[in-house]
């Protein structure tokens, strides 16, 4: 951070808050004035940009990333009866995405250490309606793919990628999202790039990508671009019962300039996250590690572990100290076993994956995105920094507060509501 970074009141620092260029919005104007805002010529010139940045043989554009994940569980045959092993800790479009095929997630417990699926316990979960796996790169950091690789190798799986946080991470040189059958990103407003909502299919496969299409629009063999373009004009026939998942121009005007921004974007947040590292380093949070072997971080969310035993408030105590403070935080996430619909559909109890119970519980996302200035970052510092020396449990001399008296009268410590 600068010297000119200053603490102090101002607007609200929204969470994940998307850097929207001159260029966007010069490609939206162009876009409105040219009378194709629906499914078009920047659709594909967001794909070809894409398929580059990649490195990937066919890329299809779509609605969301929820969308992107529903397709692929489609387009690999997942269905009624089978079972899909995933994660717990995720978003639930993860999860309902198998759900609305018929099949039945199976989830697998977390590593602490990393956030994501643990490769160790798989193995134990297959079942004989295991049909495949679907991974998922939590905040930016790759999930640890060789042994699910090999894994589906030996049983026959299909592997399906959530790269929804992970378009700039790289394992053991390939690109998340690349090495499954299919990988799922997605271009919602707090992604690393944004097209306000929107997501993206990737494949090495032309018959995965053609079913892709055909899913994604009614289930017609021809796609809107070409039915009402200047090409000669072709019937099109509806051969399954699709959905209404395609991108629009509109949206992928800006995308196409947020990607040229990507690598750029990505730096400006990793001085962010070094800066974060070494303001919070001495306060009573397990920090995330960027550092991926071989590999490289997304960087998308900034998630620090609340050590509970410590301080006297609860995680979602602290976020609200923060929001009365004006800045903006999340929670990535809780559990989906614990939320009512899983629990109720499933018999789940909170101890049954107990890591991502725990993540649950302590998991604090800080505002952290591209758009954040120096001054907001210092903000975002000082109100962190705050909140927790305050809730240091212990008296006497406080080690995050730089040797001051500590302003905890050790109330005693409270539990997530949530949970």
């Amino acid at each position: 951070m600068t010297s000119q970074a200053r603490s102090g009141k101002g607007r609200y620092i929204m969470f994940g808050a998307p850097r929207i260029a001159q260029e966007e919005i010069r490609e939206v104007v162009d876009t409105l004035r040219s009378g194709w805002i629906g499914t078009g010529p920047k659709v594909k010139r967001f794909e070809a940009a894409f398929r580059a940045y990649t490195g990937v043989r066919h890329a299809v554009a779509v609605s969301s990333g929820s969308a992107a994940l529903h397709l692929a569980m489609l387009a690999v045959g997942i269905g009624q009866g089978d079972e899909v092993i995933t994660t717990p800790l995720t978003f639930g479009a993860t999860a309902n995405a198998i759900l609305h095929t018929g099949a039945i997630p199976r989830f697998v417990d977390v590593d602490r250490a990393t956030q994501n699926l643990d490769p160790d316990l798989v193995p134990r979960a297959l079942t004989r309606r295991t049909r495949a796996l679907l991974p998922v790169h939590l905040a930016g950091r790759p999930c640890e793919m060789a042994p699910l690789l090999a894994l589906a190798r030996r049983r026959r799986l299909l592997v399906v990628e959530d790269a929804a946080h992970a378009i700039e991470a790289v394992y053991r040189g390939r690109r998340a999202g690349t090495l499954g059958h299919l990988g799922c990103f997605s271009f919602y407003v707090t992604k690393n790039i944004t097209t306000a909502e929107g997501g993206m299919v990737v494949t090495r496969s032309r018959r995965l990508a053609d079913l892709i299409k055909m899913y994604a629009l009614h289930g017609m063999t021809q796609d809107a671009w070409f039915r009402f373009s200047d090409r000669v004009h072709r019937h099109y026939r509806i051969v399954v019962p699709g959905f209404k998942y395609n991108l629009i121009d509109l949206h992928a005007a800006i995308g196409i300039h947020q990607l040229k921004a990507i690598e750029r974007w990505w730096r400006r947040r990793r001085t962010v996250w070094e800066y974060y590292t070494e303001r919070f380093r001495d306060l009573p949070v397990r920090l995330p590690d960027a550092h991926v072997p071989g590999g490289r971080h997304a960087l998308h969310l900034f998630t620090v572990h609340l050590d509970l035993e410590r301080i006297r408030l609860s995680r979602d105590e602290v976020q609200e100290a923060l929001n009365q403070r004006g800045i903006g935080s999340g929670v990535h996430f809780i559990s989906l076993h614990l939320h009512p619909y899983y629990r109720k559909r499933f018999s789940f109890k909170p101890g049954d994956y107990p890591n991502a119970l725990w993540v649950s519980e302590s998991t604090l996302s800080l505002a952290f995105s591209a758009k954040l200035t120096d001054a907001e970052v210092e903000r975002v510092v000082e109100a962190f920094r705050t909140v927790m020396v305050r809730a240091v449990r212990r008296r006497g001399t406080c080690r995050v507060s730089g040797g001051s008296r500590c302003m905890s009268r050790g109330s005693r410590h409270t539990t997530s509501a949530a949970l």
